[in-house]
């Protein structure tokens, strides 16, 4: 099991030690490239480690385009403070449909739960996290068991949860309708249809402004917590949905210390946090101690956008 902090490293980049953020602002490691089958995936871990929780990514790009290096700055960051991560490669559109691409998330997983303690990773304490074509595959999976024994799910932003839904709310456009252009594939393709009938990882659902990406997430954090799956929905839109991705564990943008709604692991926490950041604060004085960009309440934002700095907010805490 992963205790509280290292589900809120992971989710949320909050609550970290003081000295944290010069830590991480280091070189990107060099990963271990490994050949699972269907494709390729980097593995980073710091040397002598043992027993580490793992952060497992897919990345996005339109179910056809991205690679495994478009990482940012998370490998640097979780390493920094006490993970390992895996980023993997897996077939693009037009050469796999989805249903393969997911076969391959399966297969990447199923060869990561094998040879992780090698390399300093806990087999047992796994979290999928996925961005955009990647959330969907990691939802996917993870909602019809093909992620066995996985710790935690990290869902950063997908208006693909539920097909049928997306396609009557309107939402069956552009990249979604070339996609999934066979209604006989949603059901099967949409995460939603595994939810029913029983309790799921903890699971951490975050959107961003883009359109639709609220509703789609809501409903699907509605659906999880009714079977009583712990669930933490993240209001991402102070970001677009790129920054929403590229933003997770860079130093100095926007961040409230999210002291309430992160789930446990051990799935005794739940609820909804308002206006969090993946990233790290920076302290500035005259605002409240969530920091100068950490906070969106109406006081803070009016002194942050008037300049006004007083000594009158210090001692409030807006989170």
């Amino acid at each position: 099991m992963l205790d509280r902090r290292s589900l809120i490293l992971m989710s949320m980049a909050a609550l970290l030690p003081t000295a944290a953020p010069a830590a991480w602002r280091m070189r990107q490691p060099a990963p271990h490239t490994v050949d699972y089958g269907p494709a390729k995936l980097d593995i980073y871990a710091p040397d002598g480690a043992r027993g580490l929780p793992v952060v497992f990514f897919v990345h996005g790009g339109a179910w056809r385009f991205g690679k495994r290096s478009q990482v940012n700055a998370k490998p640097a960051f979780l390493l920094a403070n006490g993970f390992g991560f895996v980023s993997i490669d897996y077939r693009m559109l037009p050469e796999a449909d989805v249903a393969t691409q997911a076969d391959d998330v399966e297969a990447a997983y199923r060869y990561i739960r094998a040879n992780i303690a090698q390399h300093g990773g806990d087999p047992d304490r796994i979290v999928g996290m996925g961005h955009s074509a990647g959330c969907h595959l990691i939802a996917l999976t993870g909602m019809r068991g093909g992620l066995p024994g996985v710790a935690g799910l990290l869902l950063d932003d997908t208006r693909a949860y539920d097909l049928a839904a997306l396609e009557k709310s309107g939402g069956m456009v552009r990249a979604y309708a070339r996609v999934f252009s066979d209604p006989s594939q949603w059901t099967t393709l949409s995460p939603a249809s595994y939810v029913d009938g029983r309790k799921h990882p903890p699971t951490f659902i975050a959107y961003s402004r883009a359109n639709g990406r609220d509703d789609q997430s809501k409903a699907f954090a509605k659906r999880l917590r009714a079977t009583g799956t712990e669930v933490t929905l993240f209001d991402g839109s102070a970001y677009t949905h790129m920054s929403i991705n590229h933003d997770f564990g860079e130093d100095g943008g926007r961040i409230d210390r999210h002291r309430a709604g992160v789930p446990q692991i051990d799935g005794r926490l739940s609820g909804e946090s308002r206006e969090r950041s993946w990233i790290r604060p920076k302290a500035q004085a005259g605002y409240c101690r969530a920091g100068a960009y950490g906070c969106y309440c109406r006081i803070c934002l009016f002194r942050r956008n008037s300049g006004r700095k007083t000594a009158s907010h210090f001692s409030w805490n807006c989170s």
